[in-house]
């Protein structure tokens, strides 16, 4: 099982545009439809909904993805 995060953990991970950090704002325990693809989760393996420090971005990222940030 994946670690488990909390709304409002600054958080990092890796796109194809380098790393990225953010904040949780959300997270999905059913499957989610987003931006026309279905983003698969469940109780033990949720979808966290993360937007960027540095635009309006928002992107969902299962908990194997993230990393815990300071601040």
């Amino acid at each position: 099982m994946s670690e488990r995060f909390r709304i409002g953990d600054h958080v990092g991970w890796n796109s194809e545009a380098g790393h990225v950090s953010g904040r949780i704002i959300a997270i999905h325990t059913q499957n989610t439809n987003y931006k026309g693809y279905t983003h698969h989760a469940s109780p033990d393996e949720p979808q966290y909904e993360i937007k960027s420090d540095k635009t309006d971005h928002v992107a969902l990222h299962k908990g194997s993805a993230l990393r815990h940030l300071d601040g």
